[in-house]
């Protein structure tokens, strides 16, 4: 079973030294984090900065668009066709409006859930918290078994914590 565990600290150096510790400690990357309701730069206490994969969401979408409508389009012209005065059935010109617009409308849609997916939402599992946070507080936060909660305290607690909470 995994714990919460949160270590609060009011100055930023001593954050930055509980992450070396956990780092030190043998916790992997990406298990602990930074909770501060002040704007720092990422990775400004030496924490693991995720890639995100956000562009890949619109790319996909407007190609699975595109190609929806290419069909859409061609199907239809070919199920109900209209001569009209020797013109060819599949225009380009008029397909190119709802080809445009098909791919638009699945690259935002995808977008969006992308963001959603990227997010990480919704967090079922939100671990400790304090509200101190946003009065001012640092928190670092670490996600770890049971049997490894001891040595998260421990090098939590060497980084000189203020106050440990657990969940």
């Amino acid at each position: 079973m995994s714990k919460s565990v949160l270590g609060l600290y009011d100055d930023p150096n001593q954050a930055a030294d509980a992450m070396d510790a956990l780092k030190e400690a043998g916790f992997a990357q990406g298990t602990f984090d930074v909770l501060t309701g002040t704007p720092y730069p990422e990775g400004a206490f030496g924490e693991h900065v995720p890639q995100h994969r956000l562009f890949r969401y619109p790319a996909f979408g407007a190609i699975i668009g595109f190609t929806l409508a290419l069909f859409l389009t061609t199907a239809t012209s070919i199920a109900y066709p209209l001569v009209t005065g020797g013109k060819p059935i599949l225009s380009v010109f008029a397909m190119l409006v709802i080809l445009y617009e098909m791919s638009m409308l699945s690259a935002v849609i995808s977008t969006v859930v992308g963001i959603v997916i990227e997010s990480r939402l919704p967090n079922v599992n939100p671990g400790v918290y304090d509200a101190r946070i946003t009065e001012g507080m640092i928190g670092v936060v670490i996600t770890t078994e049971d049997d490894q909660a001891d040595s998260a305290i421990a090098a939590l607690n060497g980084a000189g914590a203020m106050e440990i909470k657990q969940a």
